[in-house]
């Protein structure tokens, strides 16, 4: 945290005490009260945060900081310092933390993310609908997201229990698209229309797909017949047994029928684990092989994120290079393995 200098302040004026507030307190209290009070103009200033908000994050009633801020308060002058100083060590050694966590890498390409890629450029290309089914945590998500960024026309909604039914999905579509329509019998159509584009290329991406109902499933099928827009249908391995029924009836034929294409991967390739901890840093031969051995229980690259990030911790906290020991510590400490 950079020094407190006058051009930083912002709008927090440097407080004049009054002559009371002098005479009433002990010099090294007001002392520190300067000082406190410098602290705190640079804080709120580089975060842009009012009186009020200083308030609240201090824990002090509003009289009260006000009063000690502006050098007026005839109370104890100790205590309020004191109250004050722990928020603000609290607040510097939470920065601290934060700036020696190691930050996840940024997306990767990879041999499944490409296969993603390349179904979620299939399904816009042709305005079909497809299915993607991964495992947790091998980076689907990521990669629809990356392919939203990269790429025009392209919506990424995402669905949860709360949100499975007709209603709910149009609801969250109508969000994700900023589609103003507030009369349910006409949502379908409007968001219908924000989809449709002369000559098609446009995509909606459906993630957590798994937990929406068939009639939910129905309708989208409906955007693809009427306004030729890609669906790509992305979720875990209930997505793809779902469409695996016989006794469905007609209704899941004329869905199975409208899926172009289907992906499926439940474990991640052994190439894209030795990319990702690659991407890491990781570059001790045993640390290597555990994670890779993190990576093919359940959560995939997630566990293995989680587990050298934790593994970094303990390492920078020791001094020492990343290796088996800190991993092997970072994973028991984690716990997780009867939930993988």
């Amino acid at each position: 945290m950079s020094r407190y200098t006058p051009t930083n302040i912002g709008s927090w004026d440097r407080p004049q005490p009054t002559p009371d507030f002098l005479s009433k307190h002990d010099s090294a209290d007001v002392t520190e009260w300067q000082i406190l009070t410098a602290r705190v103009m640079e804080v709120a200033s580089l975060n842009r945060w009012t009186k009020a908000e200083v308030t609240r994050r201090a824990g002090m009633r509003d009289g009260t900081f006000s009063q000690w801020f502006s050098g007026s308060y005839l109370g104890r002058l100790d205590t309020n310092n004191q109250t004050v100083r722990h928020w603000l060590d609290a607040l510097e050694d939470a920065a601290s933390l934060a700036g020696a966590i190691r930050q996840s890498p940024r997306f990767i390409k990879m041999r499944g993310s490409e296969e993603v890629a390349s179904t979620l450029r299939w399904a816009q290309m042709t305005g079909d609908m497809v299915m993607i089914t991964f495992g947790a945590g091998m980076g689907k998500t990521a990669t629809c997201r990356n392919y939203v960024a990269t790429n025009p026309h392209v919506y990424h909604a995402t669905v949860s229990p709360h949100t499975k039914t007709v209603h709910g999905m149009l609801t969250e579509l109508a969000t994700e698209l900023d589609v103003q329509q507030h009369n349910p019998a006409k949502l379908t159509r409007a968001i219908g229309q924000k989809l449709a584009r002369i000559g098609g290329g446009s995509l909606l991406i459906i993630d957590e797909a798994q937990n929406l109902v068939d009639e939910a499933i129905n309708q989208l099928r409906h955007f693809v017949d009427i306004y030729q827009c890609g669906v790509a249908l992305v979720g875990n391995e209930e997505v793809y047994s779902r469409f695996g029924r016989t006794n469905g009836g007609p209704s899941y034929a004329q869905l199975k029928s409208r899926v172009g294409t289907r992906l499926k991967r439940i474990k991640p390739y052994l190439e894209d684990l030795e990319t990702f901890i690659a991407a890491w840093d990781v570059t001790d031969p045993d640390a290597i092989k555990f994670l890779i051995g993190v990576g093919m229980k359940g959560g995939a690259l997630r566990q293995v994120d989680k587990t050298v990030k934790l593994a970094y911790s303990i390492a920078d906290e020791r001094a020492e290079p990343l290796g088996l020991k800190h991993v092997q510590a970072a994973w028991k400490n984690r716990d997780v393995e009867g939930l993988a």
